[in-house]
């Protein structure tokens, strides 16, 4: 493959059929050749931020191995563009593809903060963890243009409601003062996702994220303000970063993170054909030995959705990640606790205020 056809910035490489589209838009072939011998672009590659309205923001989760009861997405969609990410599918809901729409057709919410509080103020909530996001990084460069979420973590706060954060951008510090106020009551916990200690790697796999350095800054400047923090090694791909969970873990300790947590890599729904299609292009001298590993974590499969197993793997590759991750939590994280976040508080603040007696 020549080094030009390669899409510089995004981690895939073409859009996958929306499986739930009858009619599908393709360039046609003349026209690219076209393009080609013209000298001019078929596609520029921009990034598009599309307003969306939805009714409600906060969603009940009904799988149960993915650890939290609710979440909430500010954006749809991911500029990031990790190939790996299991939340390409849900852009398919939207009418787009999993591939690379999901990395360039950016959903906005601008009524999630209203929203969020319309929720937190209804007399039948009961308080519980809610997560920023399920669906998508909540500080993806788009936030840095229209700050939902820091609005959002503003609402948290005024109704005293538990929080949590699911990032690799250090964004996050931009609101490091809302998190100390969170922090103080218990209120909040950030899982920062790092993925691999080596920028070549991150790059591939992670193309617009920020990098290791300021990702583990993150960690250890979130540590220091007093706000709990859960490193997410995930996901362990075998033959391009599982084997240096063990370094990951003792990193991420030395710089303050108090849990760590991994899954075992699936290529669920579209993102199968789009991961096969990107590493014989990013790594074509050991794609196939890779899909190979990771099919002997699913039973020859790339995928799996069975609960309880989906996420963990089986077979000799998962289970040597598995006692990896269990070394490391004896070496490094042995007398490490993730505090459990108050839910007690909000019923007291429901008004926005703090009721009297």
């Amino acid at each position: 493959m020549k080094q030009q056809d390669f899409l510089k910035g995004r981690g895939a490489q073409q859009n996958t059929p929306n499986r739930f589209l009858q009619h599908i838009y393709e360039q046609r072939a003349d026209f690219l050749e076209f393009c080609r011998l013209e000298g001019e672009a078929s596609d520029n590659n921009r990034t598009q931020y599309l307003p969306i309205f939805p009714k409600t923001i906060v969603n009940k989760v009904t799988s149960p191995d993915v650890g939290m009861s609710y979440s909430m997405n500010p954006y749809q969609g991911c500029e990031h563009g990790c190939i790996y990410c299991y939340a390409r599918n849900a852009h398919e809901f939207w009418g787009y593809s999993a591939g690379l729409d999901f990395e360039r057709k950016i959903l906005i919410k601008k009524g999630a903060p209203k929203l969020l509080e319309e929720k937190l103020k209804n007399k039948r909530w009961k308080a519980k963890t809610i997560v920023l996001s399920g669906n998508t990084d909540c500080y993806q460069p788009a936030e840095k243009k229209f700050e939902i979420t820091r609005k959002c973590l503003d609402v948290f706060l005024k109704y005293r409601h538990p929080v949590g954060i699911i990032t690799k951008n250090a964004l996050v510090l931009r609101d490091l003062d809302i998190l100390k106020e969170l922090s103080k009551d218990g209120l909040v916990g950030v899982n920062v996702s790092i993925t691999s200690l080596s920028e070549k790697t991150r790059r591939l796999l992670e193309p617009r994220t920020t990098t290791i350095k300021k990702r583990l800054k993150t960690v250890q400047i979130l540590s220091e303000n007093g706000i709990p923090v859960n490193a997410m090694l995930a996901p362990m791909i075998p033959g391009i970063n599982s084997h240096e969970l063990l370094q990951l873990a003792k990193t991420v300790s030395e710089h303050g993170a108090l849990s760590f947590g991994f899954t075992v890599v699936r290529l669920n729904g579209a993102i199968g054909q789009i991961f096969t299609d990107w590493i014989k292009k990013a790594m074509p001298d050991r794609a196939e030995k890779v899909l190979h590993l990771i099919q002997d974590c699913h039973g020859g499969a790339v995928n799996d959705s069975r609960f309880g197993l989906r996420n963990r793997g089986e077979g000799k590759i998962a289970e040597q990640i598995h006692v990896m991750a269990k070394l490391a939590r004896q070496k490094y994280f042995l007398n490490k606790v993730f505090p459990k976040l108050r839910t007690d508080l909000h019923e007291q603040f429901k008004d926005g205020q703090m009721k009297l007696f």
